[in-house]
């Protein structure tokens, strides 16, 4: 592959990958935000509202190490068509679902195609970048632009159409977007490319078990954090910023996510420069007082405590992949990133029953939070396990 040809490809694989990435963010946040309206519609409690989406959230983890693998054994540009056309049609025949059942198996479908693209499409990203840590926090941008336009969007269709819309109008833009990628394959824009760029040192098998080991500890404890935030942010505004209704949801999540967003490109930039170790533990050591003190806000405060709060849960994120890509040969990387994200997005998906079980047993918001607040704390102290950080020889790149 010529030079050209591959820078070309590179930039294609960023921005098709970061627009994925919000796409894989963007429906799950509008579900919440619908959630406040369905026990109306349906006549469920808003705890049982919360549950359809479960199977979603299982599914949007579990099958991600499948999907991996078929992305570094069959093709990693094939697997992202099916993501784009996949994840917009489940999202269209959510907003066509008629009663609890029909919404579950939608949403269902919905998690399945969401499955795809984290371990193929950051792996995909991975193998096309120089600079890995500012790639993949730019990219990591898209992931929180992605929840930071679900509360203006599904507030702005829901006013306008009505919740339906939410995911109707989204799913077209999802499917779309997959045939313009169809179109950009078959010109050649986007091709496949099976070695980095820039290929990683190698580390030694002792070193790849005992970051395994931590890093499994540690993604399922932070996404536990993630998970069970996203859903608890817009009830807790509108109980602790009732006066305003949806907008106080709608928009308070909308702030907090875009803003938190943004925080991953610096952080990306330190785990190139300095070291991911040391951003992934202190971006988990500092969430454990914003956490404590989310339990506990109320006014303009809580927006604030809840943008720190969640800045550095995403902060500790572009660390984590480039600590994950390291230490992986980039042969089985797609299939790391899917059991990565059976832990952070599919096992710690149960925060949200976690938040329902808890509200239901009269726990409230404190109780979530304080544990959540231990959760990150754990984070930390299994990051500190991580292996040293050290010169490695690199392997030679690839002809091209």
């Amino acid at each position: 592959m010529s030079s050209a040809v591959s820078q070309r490809s590179a930039r294609a694989s960023l921005a098709f990958s970061c627009a994925g990435h919000a796409y894989a963010h963007i429906f799950e946040p509008i579900f919440f935000i619908v959630a406040l309206f369905l026990p109306a519609e349906t006549g469920l409690s808003y705890e049982e509202v919360l549950a359809l989406i479960v199977a979603g959230k299982l599914l949007y983890g579990l099958p991600a190490p499948l999907a991996g693998w078929l992305g570094d054994r069959w093709s990693t540009v094939g697997m992202m068509a099916v993501y784009f056309i996949g994840l917009g049609a489940a999202a269209i025949a959510v907003g066509l679902s008629h009663g609890p059942v029909m919404l579950a198996v939608a949403l269902g479908f919905m998690g399945l195609f969401g499955s795809i693209y984290h371990p193929v499409g950051i792996s995909w990203l991975v193998r096309n970048a120089v600079d890995k840590g500012k790639a993949i926090g730019l990219n990591g941008v898209f992931g929180g632009v992605g929840p930071a336009l679900a509360g203006v969007v599904a507030g702005g269709l829901i006013a306008l159409s009505g919740w339906r819309a939410a995911f109707i109008l989204p799913g077209m833009v999802v499917l779309g977007t997959g045939l313009l990628f169809l179109v950009m394959v078959a010109r050649g824009v986007v091709v496949e490319n099976k070695q980095d760029r820039k290929p990683e040192p190698v580390a030694d098998r002792g070193e790849t078990v005992r970051a395994g080991i931590v890093l499994s500890v540690t993604m399922l404890c932070a996404g536990l954090v993630y998970q069970a935030t996203q859903p608890s942010l817009p009830k807790l505004f509108e109980e602790r910023l009732g006066e305003f209704g949806l907008w106080a949801a709608a928009g308070g999540v909308t702030v907090v996510y875009l803003l938190a967003g943004l925080t991953q490109i610096l952080a990306g930039h330190l785990a190139d420069r300095i070291s991911p170790k040391r951003i992934y533990l202190l971006a988990a050591l500092i969430q454990v007082p914003l956490l404590l003190g989310l339990a506990h806000a109320s006014g303009p405060g809580l927006l604030l405590v809840a943008v720190l709060a969640v800045s550095f849960n995403m902060a500790g994120i572009p660390a984590e992949n480039l600590l994950l890509s390291r230490y992986t040969p980039a042969k089985w990387r797609g299939t790391a990133f899917g059991l990565k994200f059976v832990l952070s997005f599919g096992v710690s998906g149960l925060g949200v029953p976690m938040v329902s079980l808890i509200r239901g047993a009269g726990g409230g918001f404190e109780t979530v939070f304080t544990v959540l607040a231990v959760s990150a704390g754990l984070v930390a102290l299994a990051a500190w396990q991580l292996p040293g950080e050290r010169g490695r020889t690199a392997v030679p790149a690839a002809a091209e």
